[in-house]
């Protein structure tokens, strides 16, 4: 499942291409088209890209390959020129993590155009600049290394979908400096994501860092362990989730993809706080060019906290916690550009920190 396309001759049924072939060996040559050919669409290919922390082994990408089937997700095909370390459970193992590596080499070095063109994703989740920070490069310089991937993914793809992480926290023995690097380069990462962005090829940020603690969930104090996996994986879930929902247009306004090419983006922030619990609010932002005709944005609460009340939206909650809530009547229909939000409430632990979550928009275009 590593760096080919399907061919549509691999859909065809048995019976149907012996068909094909009896038809073909007579005295007349008529074209004869399969139906199943004709529509089968090629999997949406998704490029795990990073470091150790994604390929060595980085076994969250086993647990959130079957989260993702497990939802009903089963349409897509990791992608990388790295295969499978193992990781204990039967997964989709192809990835771009490669251990030791800098981001700003990588770029440097021009080494992800033929890492794209041999796998030719369609969405890109980007955990990378650990050895960065760690090496002590300034944050700018590290900046301007994703930039040259992003245009490069984009030159690969005009469309690609780009999910980058904020970096999960470093605390390994023999860099005191390195946790305050992490918290300084994270902090510029949502600006770079705004600028960066376009409604083409949206770029949506992922926080691994609140909450991630790397006394129980990593085994050195920067690579993860079983529980930090775990913990990656339910990151990165409802982002890639919203975009797999939304669909991977082959133009803006493809109509295989439900959002018509409209984007959206999602903001949270703690708006009051007390023992057992706090008030969130959800900004909810038209990032495309043209009216998003509705919205869903999923919520994954931090330190296991649970939405309770939600206004200006209907809500559902899962097992996990994870929350999708989806716009009202009135707030809806967006310009672009425009904005709105939504409220809720939430019980904690009362040993829960500071509030966070995890959120990522979907857009709807307007009905036909």
């Amino acid at each position: 499942m590593r760096s080919t396309r399907h061919s549509p001759l691999r859909h065809l049924p048995l019976l149907g291409l012996l068909a094909a072939l009896f038809l073909c060996s007579g005295p007349t040559f008529a074209p004869v088209a399969s139906a199943a050919a004709g529509t089968a669409a090629a999997p949406v290919r998704v490029m795990p890209l990073g470091d150790s922390i994604t390929g060595s082994p980085g076994c969250w990408r086993a647990v959130l390959w079957n989260r993702l089937q497990n939802t009903g997700h089963t349409d897509i095909d990791f992608v990388g020129t790295l295969g499978t370390q193992g990781c204990g459970q039967a997964h989709d193992g192809d990835n771009e993590g490669h251990g030791g590596e800098l981001v700003t080499q990588v770029a440097d070095q021009d080494l992800l155009p033929g890492r794209l063109a041999a796998t030719l994703p369609d969405i890109v989740v980007m955990h990378f600049g650990t050895n960065d920070v760690w090496s002590s490069i300034a944050p700018d310089r590290i900046l301007a290394a994703y930039t040259k991937l992003v245009g490069q993914m984009r030159a690969s793809n005009p469309h690609m979908r780009i999910l980058v992480a904020q970096l999960i926290p470093m605390n390994p023995d023999g860099c005191t400096g390195c946790a305050q690097r992490v918290v300084d380069f994270n902090a510029r990462i949502p600006d770079w994501a705004r600028t960066t962005s376009t409604p083409d090829s949206p770029v949506t940020v992922v926080d691994q860092w609140t909450g991630f603690s790397t006394e129980t969930h990593t085994y050195d104090g920067v690579h993860p362990n079983a529980a930090g996996d775990e913990r990656i994986a339910a990151r990165w879930y409802p982002a890639l989730s919203a975009v797999l929902d939304a669909g991977v247009p082959g133009d803006p306004g493809d109509p295989g993809d439900p959002g018509g090419g409209r984007t959206c983006s999602a903001a949270f922030r703690a708006t009051n706080v007390w023992q057992g619990g706090y008030q969130g609010e959800v900004t909810v932002t038209n990032t495309s060019a043209a009216t998003v005709a509705g919205w869903t944005v999923t919520v994954v609460p931090a330190a296991g906290a649970r939405l309770t009340q939600v206004w200006n939206g209907t809500s559902t909650t899962a097992a996990d916690g994870t929350a999708t809530v989806t716009h009202a009547s009135w707030n809806g229909t967006l310009a672009p550009g425009a904005s709105t939000t939504f409220g809720f409430v939430a019980t904690t632990s009362t040993t829960a920190g500071t509030p966070s979550a995890t959120v990522g928009c979907t857009a709807r275009a307007a009905s036909s």
